[in-house]
């Protein structure tokens, strides 16, 4: 009994890295920055100019032919138009994509 265990115990982890190495021979098209309820700052200067609320990730792609990182990242949140750090009603869930010469911060909300 206890052998037919471990041997089930093997067969899975080597089904699990199995799929492992196809993930990595295959590669990833998104590379994902994540969060537990992010927020994304984006200044001009010293200016907070848009703040984003409630952002799961932030991605970037990957070039079809190179591979290489684009300039640019995207992801999903909510547009904090009266910067008061909360989402309010009538503040909706928008797309964004920022530069990655923008000066920008991204971190976990504290509240």
């Amino acid at each position: 009994m206890r052998s037919a265990t471990l041997a089930l115990a093997v067969a899975a982890a080597l089904l699990a890295g199995c799929t492992q190495e196809q993930q990595n021979k295959l590669g990833r098209e998104v590379q994902n920055w994540t969060g537990t309820n992010g927020v994304l700052e984006i200044y001009a200067g010293d200016k907070l100019v848009r703040r984003f609320l409630k952002v799961d990730k932030i991605s970037t792609t990957l070039g079809t032919g190179s591979g290489d990182a684009r300039n640019y990242r995207y992801g999903y949140g909510v547009l904090d138009e009266n910067l008061n750090f909360v989402a309010d009603a009538d503040e909706k869930r928008v797309y964004f994509e920022i530069s990655d010469y923008s000066n920008m911060v991204f971190f976990e909300n504290p509240r």
